[in-house]
C-alpha cells in the first residue's frame, strides 16, 4: 500500500460530484475521500476491519472518475484495488475466486467450453421459455441478475474462427498484434470481426495470437495480483516475441489492464508491451482522412457514452468522437455526463445489483434526452449493461461498439 499517496488526499471534495456511488448516497463513506480515509485509518491501526467497513470499501466500481477531478493525483479506486489485493494476500482467495479466476480465466479452451451450455440454452429457445414465465425469480438475485445481462451469444468464439494472420490490403503499412479480449470474443464477435477489417483495410497485417489468456483485469479486481502477474507474464512472451508496431484492443477494460503491466505486474518485458498498446480509436483516428474517403453516409443520429476504463483509465477521449463526426450523414449528438459510470464496473452490476442499476437509470435518462437512435461505446461490460437497460426502457434506440458502426458505413 502506497502510504504516499493516502495522506496526499487534501480532502478538498473536488471528487465527490463525479462519484457515481457518492451520487446516489450522499454518504460520506460511499465518496472517494471517505474510502480514502477508511482505508488510511486502516493502515494507521485506528481501524479494525468489519463487514460494515468492506461493505463500503466495496461500492467503489473504480471508474476512476475520482482520479480524473483530483487535483493531488490520488487514484482512491487504485488504493482500494491495493487494499483488496493485499487482504486477499492474507486471508486467501474464496472457493469460487479460485475456481474462475486461476481454474477458468486463465485457460481459453475452459472458458469457451463453460459457455456452450447458454449457447444451447438459447439456441433451444429455453431462454425465452424462461424469461416469458419469470422463472429466474426463484433463484439467488446474482443469477438472476447475470442471465438478465446475457445478450445473444454467436454461433462460436471468435478465438475459435479467427485466423491467426490478416493480410494488408494492398500493400503493407505496418503489423499489428491483436489482442483478443475474453468477452469480445465470446459475445461480440461482430465488433472485433470489424476490428480486424479496418486495420487490414488500412493496410495493416494483423496478428492474432490463439496462446494469448485473459489480459488479466478480473484477477485485479478481485484481489488476485498473483493471478494477474501470471497472465501478464504469459501474454508479454507472446507478444513480445511477435515483430509487430502496435498491439490494438477493441475492450477498453483490456486497454487499460494492458497498459499497466509495467505497473501492476512488474515483470521483464513489461514496458517493452505497454509500450505498444493501443486502443482501436487511437490506431484509427491517426487514419481519419484516409476513412472519410472510404466512408459511406450513415442517416442517423448519434451519442457517445465513454467507458470509463476508455476516458478515466487511458484518457481516450477525443478520438472516438472524431471518428463519428467523419462518417458521412451521421448527426453526432453529445452525452450529458459522457464519461460517467453506466453501472456496470467488471461484475459489479451482478455484486451490487441496487447500486448499479441506480447508477444505470442515471446513464438511461442522459441517453433519453440526447434523442439519439444509436448509442456507442467502446467496452464490452458497457455493452452488456447498457444492452440490458436499453431493452427495457428504450427498445427502439441501437446500441453498437464503434468499430461496428464504422464498418458499417464503410459497407453502407
Amino acid at each position: 500500500m502506497d502510504y504516499v499517496r493516502l495522506i496526499n488526499c487534501m480532502r478538498c471534495g473536488m471528487c465527490l460530484p463525479s462519484c457515481p456511488t457518492y451520487k446516489e448516497t450522499c454518504l460520506e463513506t460511499a465518496s472517494p475521500r471517505g474510502r480514502v480515509a477508511l482505508v488510511r485509518k486502516i493502515q494507521e491501526g485506528q481501524l479494525l476491519e468489519s463487514e460494515r467497513l468492506l461493505h463500503y470499501l466495496s461500492l467503489c466500481l473504480d471508474c476512476q472518475a475520482c482520479a480524473s477531478a483530483c487535483p493531488c493525483g490520488v487514484n482512491p479506486g487504485e488504493l482500494v484495488a491495493d487494499f483488496t489485493c493485499e487482504r486477499k494476500e492474507r486471508d486467501g482467495l474464496g472457493f469460487m475466486e479460485e475456481v474462475i479466476l486461476r481454474h477458468l480465466l486463465p485457460h481459453p479452451d475452459r472458458l469457451e467450453a463453460s459457455v456452450a451450455p447458454l449457447r444451447l440454452y438459447q439456441k433451444i429457445g429455453l431462454q425465452r421459455v424462461v424469461r416469458k414465465l419469470g422463472i429466474m425469480k426463484v433463484f439467488p438475485e446474482p443469477i438472476e441478475r447475470m442471465e438478465s445481462l446475457l445478450p445473444a451469444l454467436p454461433r462460436r468464439p471468435l478465438r475459435q474462427e479467427i485466423m491467426e494472420v490478416t493480410a494488408a490490403e494492398g500493400s503493407e503499412k505496418g503489423r499489428i498484434g491483436f489482442f483478443l479480449g475474453c468477452v469480445m470474443s465470446l459475445v461480440f464477435t461482430d465488433a472485433s470481426r470489424a476490428t480486424v477489417r479496418l486495420l487490414s483495410s488500412l493496410g495493416y497485417t494483423v496478428i492474432t495470437p490463439k496462446s494469448q489468456v485473459c489480459c488479466g483485469a478480473p484477477n485485479m479486481l478481485g484481489g488476485d495480483k498473483k493471478g494477474l502477474e501470471e497472465a501478464a507474464r504469459t501474454n508479454i512472451d507472446v507478444f513480445n516475441q511477435l515483430d509487430v508496431d502496435f498491439i490494438v484492443t477493441d475492450c477498453g477494460g483490456c486497454g487499460a489492464e494492458l497498459k499497466k503491466y509495467k505497473k501492476n505486474a512488474e515483470l521483464e518485458g513489461s514496458e517493452k508491451f505497454s509500450s505498444k498498446v493501443r486502443d482501436i480509436s487511437e490506431i484509427l483516428s491517426l487514419h481519419s482522412e484516409e476513412l472519410s474517403k472510404k466512408f459511406r453516409p450513415l442517416p442517423m443520429k448519434v451519442t457517445y457514452h465513454d467507458p470509463c476504463h476508455i476516458a478515466h483509465c487511458q484518457g481516450i477521449r477525443a478520438e472516438p468522437r472524431k471518428l463519428l463526426r467523419i462518417v458521412p450523414g451521421l448527426e453526432f449528438s453529445e452525452l450529458e455526463a459522457a464519461d460517467s459510470c453506466c453501472g456496470s464496473g467488471g461484475n459489479y452490476n451482478i455484486t451490487r445489483p441496487e447500486m448499479a442499476e441506480m447508477i444505470l437509470d442515471r446513464k438511461l435518462e442522459t441517453i433519453r434526452k440526447s434523442g439519439a437512435d444509436v448509442v456507442v461505446t467502446g467496452n464490452p461490460g458497457c455493452l452488456l449493461q447498457l444492452k440490458e437497460g436499453l431493452s427495457r426502457q428504450m427498445p427502439e434506440v441501437r446500441l453498437m461498439h464503434l468499430t461496428e458502426l464504422l464498418v458499417q458505413s464503410l459497407d453502407a
